[in-house]
Parts: structure tokens; sequence; C-alpha cells
């Protein structure tokens, strides 16, 4: 209940409550690219300040080898099930998707374990980076080998996608960068520059990140339509696998023994799924793709689940397990 009585929660759900009676109500696009930045940079920077104070050990390095780990086997796993009933393309795109991040699904789960005093290792910021392109990658090439495919059966116009320039893309995007470069001068900066930033990193956190939760709430009742007429399993999908996806993480972080912060940060992360840094790449790679259909599940369904139920429902999976 006490996740409802959030600020930045109950913005959400007015977003979506205006977006859903068709309000008029926007945050201009510049504005929300800015808050987005100015949240992940503030993540860095906590990132890294606690990561002055830990210092790097083996249980970080654990958690970010996990991290890298369910990157690449859940896009597997979603590929799968999605092919029974999707073509190549639109299983490969929607695999992708859910196999990368949510920055603001993190962003929120902070917030909570910061608001019930659970502790947790600043490295998560940078096992979030290191989330993101794995899924877009394994995407590309088995989007690659289906156009292969279809090119010699069909007068298909798409030729394959250069995986080159699409690491490039992967590993040089500008919210990415941003949220490494701000660890990095966390870590060297340590507790002077804490102090320093405090005003701007930690005092107006709560108040951007509620601003930037009322945006996604307008686009999330907006995104939803997408999804009419689209197949079953992707409104199954779009429900079950955040689940599942957070069940897998908590079952190895059990068996690597990583403590309750880090084992909920990890669980938000595999049921989290991409609407900024996916879409953005997929959009040219995946041509063949129709946006609305992975838009529509991770932005329409899957977000608002994780913000409103799922962070607290793997809170107290965790308790009960770790």
């Amino acid at each position: 209940m006490a996740n409802f009585l959030d600020p930045a929660i109950l913005f959400f759900i007015f977003g979506v409550f205006a977006g859903a009676v068709k309000s008029n109500l926007e945050i201009p696009q510049p504005i929300s690219r800015f808050l987005s930045l100015y949240l992940l940079m503030a993540l860095g920077l906590k990132g890294g300040f606690a990561l002055h104070k830990s210092g790097f050990t083996t249980e970080i390095a654990l958690s970010l080898g996990l991290a890298v780990f369910l990157a690449i086997l859940i896009p597997l796993i979603g590929y799968r099930i999605l092919r029974t009933k999707l073509n190549a393309f639109d299983a490969a795109a929607v695999a992708a998707t859910y196999g990368s991040v949510s920055a603001v699904t993190f962003i929120t789960a902070t917030q909570y374990l910061d608001q019930f005093q659970i502790i947790y290792g600043g490295h998560m910021a940078a096992a979030m980076a290191l989330m993101e392109s794995p899924a877009i990658i394994l995407a590309i090439v088995l989007a690659n080998k289906a156009r292969s495919f279809h090119a010699i059966h069909t007068q298909s116009q798409h030729a394959p996608v250069g995986l080159s320039k699409i690491l490039h893309e992967s590993f040089t995007d500008g919210a990415q960068l941003l949220l490494l470069g701000s660890m990095v001068v966390g870590l060297v900066s340590g507790d002077a520059g804490q102090k320093l930033m405090a005003p701007f990193s930690i005092d107006l956190f709560k108040g951007m990140l509620a601003f930037f939760l009322l945006d996604m709430g307008l686009m999330a009742a907006r995104n939803i339509p997408g999804l009419k007429g689209k197949p079953p399993i992707t409104l199954l999908y779009a429900i079950g696998s955040p689940l599942s996806h957070a069940l897998i993480a908590l079952t190895l972080c059990k068996l690597i023994g990583l403590p309750l912060g880090d084992t909920i940060l990890l669980m938000v992360l595999a049921s989290s799924a991409s609407y900024i840094a996916v879409p953005a790449v997929l959009r040219h790679a995946l041509p063949e793709v129709n946006p609305a259909l992975y838009m529509g599940m991770s932005l329409g369904i899957t977000f608002p689940f994780n913000i409103i139920l799922g962070i607290p429902l793997y809170a107290i999976l965790a308790k009960l397990v770790i």
C-alpha cells in the first residue's frame, strides 16, 4: 500500500488517467528528454559515490556477471517462446525489447528501496548499463538470419543490417554514456564530490522522477491502442514475462548468494522492458516490424505493471527467499 501513496507513483497513475481520457496535457519532448538525462546522471553519480566507498569486490563482480548472463538468457528464451506464434522478425523485436532494460523502472525501484531502507550496491547502475546491449545484438543476429532465409525465397528489399554499425550505436548511445560517465565522475570525486553535488543529484531527484513518471503515464495510456488486433500471445507475454523473468533472476541470485537489495534490483531489471534505447535501434534495424507491437507491449502493459505492482511484489518475493 505504501507504494501507491508514493507521490511519484501517484503522478504516474494520474498520467495514465489523463492519457486515457484523451486530455491535451503534454510534457514537451525536450523537457522529457532533459528529465531522462537528469535521472541517469543523478543515478550514475550515486552509483559512483557508493563504489568509491565499497571498492570493487567479488560480490560486485558476481552481480555484474549475472546481469550480463540474464541479458543474454532472457531474449533467447523469449525468442523461442514467441517464435511459436509470431514471425521471425516480430519475435526478434519483442525478445530484444524484453531482453533489454528500462532505466526508469530501475530508478523507481531504487527509490522504493531507499524508502524502506533496503541497502543495495551502487554498482547496480553499471549492471543496468551492461544489460542494455546484448539483447539488441542477439535480435540483429536473429533478424539477419531470417532476412537471409527470406531473400532466398522472396524478392525482399531489406538487406541484412551491418552488425558493426549496431554495435557502435549500442555502446555509444548518449544516455548510456552519460550514465557510465557519471559513475566515473562519482567514483573519482568521492565524498567531496558527493557533498558538492547533493543539492543537484539528491535533493531534486524525487521531484524530477515524479515529473518524468507523469510523462510516462501519458505515454503508456497512448500506446495501449497499438495492441489492438495483435496475436493473443503478445498480451500474455507482456503480462507473464515480467513475473517469469523476475523468478529466473531470483533463483540465480539465491544460488550465488547475492544480498537482498541487489537481488531485488536484478529482479526488476530482468522483468523490465526497454521502450527508449531498443525501439530507437529497432526502427531502422528491423523495418519489417511495426513499432506499435513492441512499444504497445513494453510501454502500454509491462511498464505500468512493474511500476505499480511489480516492484513491491518482487521485493516481497525476495524477502521470502533471500
